[in-house]
């Protein structure tokens, strides 16, 4: 195993950066293993309505469901939980001259986005999970 770049937390699985390269687009190593976030509105899953799971891009490991999703009118996807307490991993991050927190995926470490708190979405936890799009694969219900 081996730890995210900004981490010193080992993750079950571990990429050489070289195939993380080879793996992902640049678009997508640039979000998933620099934690770059992708431009408002332009992502595949922003608006979409698809029942089923969101995958991380990089490992495959299920992030968040369809049932969680809402829309917030931010520009990227929205998600009031993870599909299991332990999906994501949430740090703390001072980036930007501003402290928010970092959404990653729990089984390699990739980026995913940031989670908000106390925004006034009428969800049952009062949180924003905002996600890059290309950081996820939405693997759709009728697939499973």
């Amino acid at each position: 195993m081996t730890a995210h770049p900004t981490s010193s937390r080992q993750y079950p699985v571990a990429k050489s950066d070289t195939e993380w390269r080879q793996q992902l687009s640049p678009a997508e190593y640039r979000v998933l293993r620099e934690a770059g976030t992708e431009r408002a509105w332009v992502g595949e899953y922003t608006d979409t309505e698809t029942e089923g799971v969101y995958r991380c891009k990089a490992c495959s490991a299920e992030l968040f469901r369809s049932t969680t999703k809402f829309h917030s009118n931010c520009g990227w996807p929205s998600f009031y939980a993870p599909s299991e307490s332990d999906a994501v991993e949430l740090i703390t991050d001072r980036s930007l001259g501003m402290v928010r927190t970092e959404v990653r995926c729990a089984s390699c470490g990739s980026h995913l986005g940031h989670v908000f708190e106390g925004e006034g979405f009428p969800t049952p936890t009062d949180q924003r999970y905002c996600i890059n799009s290309i950081s996820l694969d939405l693997e759709p219900a009728s697939e499973r």
